[in-house]
């Protein structure tokens, strides 16, 4: 590693925003935008009405434009979406194809303010085939910090509580997240092989 890398920064990336995807101001494209054709972000089809296997298909296909195995960076609906591309049918693939996920602020679809939109994606249903690490906010109004917390232990996630930083966006203030990036670079140092 170059002495002025990160951790993180040996691995590609592929960016997983939430429904909509992530606007100029949120962390994500931020980190992306300085990490230049060292991230790629997910292209689904279903940005505004979401369809797991449009997700599923859009995350393989960016792990594919990758040179070596990424690290998965997603929030929101894309905690969601990872969790279900690691878990099923491509779980086995994934394995051999991805570094590790970091997964931020996961919602809860069984919350009365979980979009409906997104009715189709579910809760984590068995455990990641990577190394995986859940950032869970402990005022999420997307997703209790118990619930996220029942998910980490679904997936076999390594937990990682921010204390209150709502759901982890735009509109929760935190800016570039600078103490996310910390985190992230946390995680790909406990990696194998890092």
């Amino acid at each position: 590693m170059d002495e002025h890398e990160r951790p993180a920064d040996q691995y590609p990336w592929v960016v997983v925003p939430g429904i909509w995807g992530s606007d100029a101001e949120h962390w994500q494209t931020r980190w992306q935008e300085a990490r230049g054709g060292r991230a790629v972000r997910i292209a689904p089809a279903s940005w505004s009405e979401p369809e797991p296997a449009d997700w599923s298909r859009a995350i393989a296909e960016a792990v594919d434009r990758c040179a070596r195995p990424p690290l998965l960076v997603a929030h929101s609906l894309g905690v969601l979406a990872v969790a279900e591309w690691l878990t099923g049918s491509a779980g086995q693939r994934a394995a051999e194809r991805v570094a590790g996920a970091f997964l931020v602020a996961p919602p809860d679809p069984d919350a009365p303010v979980f979009p409906a939109a997104a009715a189709a994606f579910r809760a984590p249903q068995g455990a990641a085939t990577v190394p995986t690490a859940l950032v869970v906010s402990d005022d999420d109004p997307y997703c209790s910090a118990d619930r996220a917390l029942a998910f980490a232990d679904v997936l076999g996630a390594r937990v990682l509580r921010v204390g209150d930083r709502q759901h982890v966006n735009v509109a929760s203030g935190v800016g570039a997240w600078p103490e996310g990036r910390h985190l992230l670079d946390g995680f790909a140092e406990s990696l194998p092989g890092a």
